[in-house]
């Protein structure tokens, strides 16, 4: 398929419209939940049942793969997303917030899941493969940008209104009103930056397809079970990392946190940590394209990983100035962007082949399985150890995915460039 924009003018927002919404359902909900009185306990284990919706997209990516295009699919399901967001605005002042705005969010989770695999097949469909290795350090890089205006800032913001007004659901009321005005912007953008040469599925093509066997293809292929098995434990620190990291943040050091004001985490996300994501992610896409996934798959997931142990020393030590929290967060968000770059081109690795957009739902959906169940036990194991065990523990559930990730097979030259990129 060609297109008839050039990719620089789509990637981004088409990449950070996928990221945004999910970094709301998943990680700027928790600490929403904390400043309105929800206990870790619970905010661990309902906002990981938020992941559910991308663990079993799968079953329905096929229709999705085989019916309409997937400019029609990512355009309808943002707009419902922001309309939904809107509704959790104006839900949070009332006294069943929690568990109403906890429905919204689930309705708009499977919204945002299937915004993913649209816009995941497109890609796919509207690049190259050489456009693939060359783009995805900028998609990942505004996937990962997303999570840093939610996570800096949007909590930012939020933090603001707090101190504004006294009044914490007033405050984040507003804000995820906002944020329903933001994804309404991202999807009129999307509507005039998208390629529209994209052609629906042929009724023919269709018959010759089906669920089954789309999604029984994707379990014959070679080493699966290893597949299976590294993609579930790659991010089995990262996943516990992520709830807990929030509440460590905003918790008074009587208990072990660190004790920062809301718009303090937004300032440090938001700045230092969206600049260090940005570079990483940029020469993680960029390494790959001129060198190939065999030399960079190990050093990425190291540089990936390695940064927990400035979180270690955070909770032992709990040093008294900001400026080791920067430092380890420009650590972390540095490694995440350079290293996760190896593990989203080794999941397009494993979806080549037919009906790659529904093998790569059904790889990303396998991811999500793992980020969603040691998630919703993250609160519980942290309230058991305390945060520094927690931090300790966390470091060593990612070494079952380094050990595996040197057992897979593909090839080395996998994702390097060969001829020269059209930008």
């Amino acid at each position: 398929m060609k297109t008839d924009n050039t990719p620089w003018y789509w990637i981004p927002l088409l990449n950070f419209a996928s990221g945004f919404p999910y970094v709301i359902i998943i990680s700027v909900s928790v600490l929403m939940y904390k400043n309105l009185g929800i206990s870790n306990e619970d905010i661990g284990f309902y906002t990981s049942l938020l992941y559910l919706p991308w663990v079993i997209k799968p079953l329905w990516s096929p229709f999705i793969d085989l019916h309409g295009t997937k400019r029609k699919w990512f355009l309808s399901m943002q707009l419902f997303i922001s309309i939904a967001f809107l509704l959790v605005g104006f839900i949070i002042p009332t006294s069943q917030f929690f568990i109403l705005s906890l429905a919204i969010f689930w309705v708009a989770a499977f919204a945002s899941a299937s915004n993913d695999v649209a816009s995941d097949g497109f890609y796919l469909l509207a690049l190259t493969k050489d456009q693939q290795s060359f783009f995805l350090g900028i998609r990942s890089t505004f996937y990962r940008a997303s999570m840093l205006t939610g996570n800096g800032l949007i909590i930012l913001l939020a933090g603001y209104l707090e101190h504004l007004y006294g009044d914490n659901q007033k405050a984040w009321s507003y804000t995820m009103i906002l944020v329903g005005l933001v994804m309404a912007f991202l999807t009129i953008y999307n509507y005039f930056a998208t390629p529209k040469t994209e052609l629906p599925i042929k009724a023919g093509e269709t018959e010759e397809k089906n669920f089954a066997t789309v999604f029984a293809s994707f379990f014959k292929k070679k080493q699966i079970g290893l597949i299976l098995a590294f993609i579930l434990l790659f991010r089995l620190g990262e996943s516990q990392l992520l709830k807990m990291l929030t509440p460590f943040l905003v918790d008074k050091t009587a208990v072990g946190g660190m004790g920062l004001a809301t718009e303090d985490v937004g300032i440090i996300y938001g700045t230092f940590g969206l600049i260090a994501l940005t570079v990483g992610g940029i020469l993680g896409g960029i390494a790959i394209s001129k060198q190939g996934l065999g030399k960079w798959m190990l050093p990425m997931i190291l540089i990936m990983h390695l940064p927990i142990i400035g979180f270690v020393l955070l909770a032992h030590f709990h040093p008294v100035s900001v400026y080791y929290i920067y430092v380890v967060v420009i650590l972390e968000q540095f490694g995440y962007g350079f290293g996760f770059a190896a593990f989203m081109m080794y999941l397009i690795y494993v979806a080549e082949g037919e009906s790659k957009t529904s093998h790569y739902s059904i790889a990303t959906g396998f991811m999500a399985l793992g980020m969603m169940l040691p998630g919703m036990l993250s609160g519980y194991i942290q309230e058991y150890l305390g945060y520094g065990n927690f931090f300790i523990w966390v470091f060593l559930a990612t070494i079952p995915g380094i050990i595996l990730s040197r057992f897979l097979i593909f090839p080395k030259d996998f994702g390097k460039k060969t001829e020269e990129i059209k930008q």
